[in-house]
């Protein structure tokens, strides 16, 4: 369709986004969004910027939507951590996992997301009483909490109201450019775009037939793209954005692997290629994939199949959509095999950390693409590495993004690496119908081992101080000293971190994509 109806872009004002021109990000990880990966220096404020995933960020400066949550948060609502810039984000990503691996989500839960919609179609963050809280700020409204809510309730059924209501609002604010920005009134965005993509197509609509202005989503998508121009390692990648000054492109882990999901025309629910699946959790992805892969083949993206193909400063053949996300995925590729089978973050100067979030979107994202080897061997690493991810098992984004992962190349969550994933995530909110209460799962009980270890060592030292005030009344004369000696012990964290980033920052943001 053609999107003409309702506010169109450069007609939103008031907010941060329409102040700046763009959105700055703070840590991602609230919502599974990973730091970007720079390969070159960068001015600061796009080094800060970006790479919102679909798996999104939070805005710095953002204004939580009207009716911040109180300590009591809804029975319905998955995870415990503060909801107001990431409830919908969460609550969609639980769902979609819930049902991709065969489960019936709660309906109490589902509710409670479809309930989250605005009057005109929108979504915002999170709206802590929507019976009496209207949507009165516009700017409030998001792109990627509507996009994801989108993708879980298209994949339950029964919303077919609310799903077209929310597609309506995204076509209308679509941009010039045929992008969307996270809320209205932005620049577009790699990531913002690549969601709604993702629910255009879990709606049943074409992303093509989507246009302003004669351009449409795919348009935005390939302008973004690295070309012949840029340094051979960093081809075929995506910029999150172009830098709003110089416009320059730079490449970007997180919404490279954004953008080759959408261009495959999908959303984060892929289904796995019958002739991939084993229904195994991967144990032997790692060696598969090595024995599959050729072994005269280079590091450099330009030797990968779909790598671009460059004649001077022009691409060689006609650019598509599919061309373009092969590019995309042999970047990705190239990227991998140089990571150990994971992507990274980190900006100059700092020690690079995985990048949790936009990995486990990568196995999705090149499932997608029929990339099932490398797929599989990424899915390999993380579900050896997954318990490393900072406070993964307290952030549904997280739990359920790593379901999410698993399912794409046929792989079992409830074995994951010795995790049951899908009992962790009933841990943080509803169990599924036919599920009874949650139990510890099994790296929950690991936890407990060692917390057991840890209770062990804190009553020996209340033992020990005991003694010591003991000796210390019937020896007067000798004055007390070491009382301050013990430690505070191992601190659990508080923050969450969900999806796709190395956690090493907490806040209200997303805390990951």
């Amino acid at each position: 369709m053609n999107a003409t109806w309702g506010p169109v872009s450069g007609a939103w004002t008031g907010g941060k986004a329409a102040e700046t021109g763009r959105i700055e990000w703070a840590d991602r990880t609230q919502k599974g969004i990973p730091h970007m990966h720079l390969t070159r220096p960068r001015r600061g404020a796009l080094a800060l910027a970006g790479a919102a995933a679909i798996v999104f960020a939070t805005p710095v400066g953002a204004v939580a939507a009207p009716g911040s949550p109180d300590d009591a948060l809804p029975e319905a609502l998955f995870g415990a951590a503060d909801p107001s810039y990431d409830g919908v984000w969460r609550q969609s990503i639980a769902l979609l996992a819930q049902n991709a691996a065969g489960y019936t989500p709660a309906p109490e839960a589902v509710e409670w997301l479809a309930g989250q919609q605005c009057a005109d179609g929108s979504f915002q963050a999170y709206r802590a009483e929507p019976e009496e809280t209207a949507c009165a700020d516009v700017t409030l409204s998001d792109s990627n909490a509507t996009a994801v809510a989108v993708q879980a309730l298209a994949a339950l059924g029964g919303h077919d109201e609310v799903v077209g209501d929310a597609v309506g609002w995204l076509a209308g604010v679509q941009n010039a450019d045929g992008g969307w920005s996270y809320n209205p009134g932005g620049a577009s965005d790699a990531s913002s775009t690549a969601v709604v993509i993702g629910a255009l197509v879990a709606a049943g609509t074409d992303p093509a037939e989507v246009t302003r202005d004669g351009s449409g989503p795919y348009d935005a998508l390939t302008g973004l793209q690295l070309g012949c121009t840029a340094p051979a390692a960093e081809r075929g990648g995506f910029a999150w954005q172009p830098d709003p000054e110089s416009g320059e492109l730079f490449v970007n882990d997180a919404a490279t692997v954004d953008v080759v999901l959408a261009l495959q025309g999908a959303g984060l629910l892929v289904t796995p290629d019958a002739a991939g699946a084993d229904g195994t959790d991967g144990a032997n992805a790692d060696d598969d994939a090595e024995q599959g892969q050729d072994e005269e083949r280079e590091e450099d993206a330009q030797t990968l199949p779909g790598a671009l193909e460059c004649d001077g400063d022009q691409p060689v053949g006609v650019v598509t959509p599919q061309s373009t996300g092969a590019a995309g995925a042999a970047y990705l590729t190239a990227r991998l095999e140089a990571g150990e089978q994971h992507l990274v973050t980190g900006f100059a100067g700092a020690e690079e950390q995985p990048d949790f979030g936009s990995t486990a979107r990568t196995v999705i994202a090149l499932a997608a693409a029929g990339e099932q080897e490398t797929a599989e061997a990424v899915l390999g690493w993380l579900r050896d590495h997954h318990g490393d991810w900072p406070d993964y098992a307290a952030n549904p984004a997280a739990v359920g993004t790593l379901v999410l992962a698993a399912h794409a190349v046929g792989a079992a969550p409830e074995g994951f690496g010795g995790t049951d994933l899908i009992s962790e995530l009933s841990l943080l909110g509803p169990a599924p119908e036919g599920v009874g209460p949650a139990t510890e799962s099994a790296s929950s009980s690991e936890e407990s081992g060692s917390g057991s270890l840890v209770w062990v060592i804190l009553i020996g030292l209340v033992v020990g101080i005991g003694i010591g005030v003991v000796l210390s009344v019937r020896r007067k004369a000798q004055p007390r000293d070491g009382a301050a000696g013990s430690g505070t012990g191992s601190e659990t964290g508080t923050g969450t971190d969900t999806g796709t980033d190395s956690g090493t920052g907490t806040g209200s943001g997303k805390a990951d994509e």
